[in-house]
């Protein structure tokens, strides 16, 4: 945790609440990328996020300064978004948390609609654990540390986890790769 950062939690820990949203600005997106992908759609993500947020401002003073503040709120967004998946099930979507891209022509369009789909249902097919740990380190880039302490888990059981999600995740795509029609070339 950086000075700025420890300043901002003891403005508001000493009953400056205006300090709160300096202190979570800088990871709303990251809340909100992070709440699409774990909960599918962008209503779930938007409550999820905020509900977080929330939480994170009634139970700042248990926060332990010696650890990353970032990864205390992401953490506390998984367990909202776990929350939120357990009263309604849905199948996570990658479309709303794709990061934004360049122009493409319609056939790379296509293509990537294609994965993306097969990617949610190769998603849909892990456990909950197995996807929330392929999520944070695969498509959020997290580290293994990062995503051990967001988790609160051992960075063992991320390896774990990490791995089996991997090996389902590429036998769920050769099968859909051997199912998918075959395209017929253009002349």
């Amino acid at each position: 945790m950086d000075e700025k950062e420890a300043a901002l939690v003891d403005m508001v820990l000493a009953g400056d609440a205006g300090a709160f949203e300096p202190l979570v600005r800088p990871y709303r997106n990251d809340l909100l990328r992070l709440a699409l992908r774990m909960t599918g759609n962008r209503e779930d993500a938007d409550e999820a996020s905020q509900e977080a947020l929330i939480r994170a401002f009634r139970y700042l003073s248990r926060f332990d300064k010696t650890r990353s503040f970032k990864n205390w709120l992401l953490g506390i967004l998984v367990n909202e978004a776990r929350t939120i998946r357990r009263g309604a099930p849905r199948a996570v979507s990658l479309e709303d948390a794709a990061e934004p891209s360049l122009p493409a022509d319609q056939e790379r369009r296509h293509e990537q609609g294609v994965f993306r789909d097969r990617l949610r249902a190769c998603l849909a097919g892990l456990s909950r654990g197995q996807r929330e740990v392929f999520i944070l380190r695969d498509l959020e880039e997290r580290n293994i540390r990062e995503t051990a302490a967001i988790l609160g888990v051992s960075e063992l059981s991320v390896r774990v986890h990490l791995s089996r999600a991997r090996k389902r995740i590429k036998a769920l795509m050769v099968r859909a790769e051997a199912t998918a029609p075959v395209k017929e070339a253009t002349p």
